[in-house]
């Protein structure tokens, strides 16, 4: 799902709060602006994923969308009474729209219309929803959802420029069968998308402009078509770490081993397969990169030479021997290239997945690579092992070590980002 930064945001109604990039939802105050279109059943989830966030969520409604699906369902979900008419004096005496364009953090506006999208760069003002968003001066984030037509008509192409050029974002819609039976893109983006574009513009962006790479995931070497040298590795701490470093405000570079985790938001993906595939990618990409985080679980060896076709157990005997030669590697490379340099180049962040001695080996890996941070674990543990949602670190770096609790690895991502982030500007002085 493509997603797009405004160009220049309007400044919100009140200084920030401290927020914590692993959790920019939590605390925050969010308008949900719901438009009259069918996807409008599709907001409840977005609004239950929200709340599950810790967000305070405040709904607003055009008269049309309440005809699809009723306040009830909104008000029960949220917990706050839904604003759907300015005219209405008791509403408005209650939760005026003034008042919920002031406290707002952030204004999602889901299902966006062709027509609701044509009143807003407009500056119509003339339901709750237009009415509320031509107060705010909180960001705004948009996610279309209509007729492919209608999403490909220069107009619609227009105004959604005239929004994005005042600062406004947008969830691109996706690709598929839409309720009106055409094929082609204008569907809503899934509730899941939508609140993690909403997490990317409340995250502060202490890596802003800065170019980060990460590799992720197994290498295969093949022995044959069918056969190959492999690890466990599932690549999901890569994943969040690029997903992390993307939603700081980082250009990010992904390199990707064979795993079935899908491409983060706002990440450029080189997929890969083998370990020499992989050094090309990074080497290429860490080329003015600010960091280079190797979560990869690169393979140690391949087959010297591969089979051109599928070995037979039968023409083979009960007894096969395969010859070995090492794979290049990636991490002591750029070390060496750095220090080849004088010192100059990117962060280098490497990854250590130990069964014992975890800490002692980790260091040892740290000066001989050359390397700035060492992130360590034990894959034995039942929550820090390969394939697993949830990890526990040590991070080990010249000065000491400091090991991290059991957390999400969507969490430990950005912790140790706060270390690569804090790297990264010592570097940059």
């Amino acid at each position: 799902m493509e997603y797009s930064r405004g160009v220049a945001a309007p400044q919100a109604s009140r200084p920030r709060r401290p927020v914590d990039p692993a959790a920019p939802l939590a605390g925050a105050e969010i308008v949900v602006a719901i438009g009259g279109g069918i996807a409008v059943y599709k907001i409840a989830e977005v609004v239950r994923r929200l709340t599950k966030a810790d967000a305070k969520v405040q709904v607003v409604m055009t008269p049309r969308a309440t005809e699809f699906v009723g306040p009830t369902t909104f008000q029960t979900l949220s917990g706050r009474r839904v604003f759907t008419d300015p005219w209405d004096l008791g509403q408005d005496s209650e939760i005026g729209h003034i008042q919920i364009a002031d406290r707002a953090e952030l204004v999602i506006v889901a299902p966006a219309t062709a027509n609701l999208i044509a009143r807003m760069a407009a500056g119509m003002a003339d339901d709750a929803v237009t009415s509320v968003l031509l107060a705010t001066r909180a960001p705004v984030l948009v996610a279309p959802s209509m007729n492919v037509n209608m999403w490909n008509h220069p107009l619609t192409q227009k105004n959604l420029a005239t929004l994005v050029s005042i600062g406004t974002h947008v969830v691109e819609p996706g690709e598929g069968f839409l309720a009106c039976r055409w094929i082609g893109k204008g569907r809503l983006a899934e509730p899941a998308d939508i609140v993690e574009a909403a997490a990317h513009v409340l995250a502060p962006k202490d890596l802003a402009g800065r170019r980060v790479v990460v590799s992720a995931g197994p290498t295969y070497e093949p022995i044959d078509p069918v056969r190959f040298l492999g690890n466990r590795s599932s690549g999901k701490m890569g994943f969040a770490l690029a997903a992390a470093a993307a939603r700081r405000g980082a250009l990010v570079t992904l390199v990707a081993g064979p795993v079935a985790e899908p491409d983060p938001h706002g990440v450029a993906v080189q997929r890969v397969e083998t370990a020499v595939q992989l050094q090309a990618a990074v080497e290429a990409a860490a080329t003015g990169a600010d960091a280079v985080i190797m979560a990869a679980a690169v393979g140690d060896f391949r087959a010297a030479s591969e089979a051109a076709h599928k070995l037979k157990r039968g023409e083979l005997g009960a007894t096969v021997a395969l010859e070995l030669t090492a794979n290049p590697d990636v991490l002591a490379g750029l070390g060496a290239a750095r220090a080849a340099r004088g010192g100059a180049g990117p962060v280098l962040v490497g990854f250590a997945a130990e069964t014992r001695d975890v800490v002692r080996y980790a260091r040892a890996k740290l000066a001989a690579k050359g390397v700035d941070l060492i992130v360590a674990n034990d894959v034995t543990e039942p929550d820090a092992g390969f394939a697993v949602d949830t990890n526990r670190v040590v991070l080990v770096d010249a000065a000491g070590e400091e090991a991290l609790p059991v957390a999400p690895k969507r969490v430990v991502a950005h912790r140790i980002l706060d270390r690569v982030t804090a790297l990264v500007a010592a570097r940059a002085t």
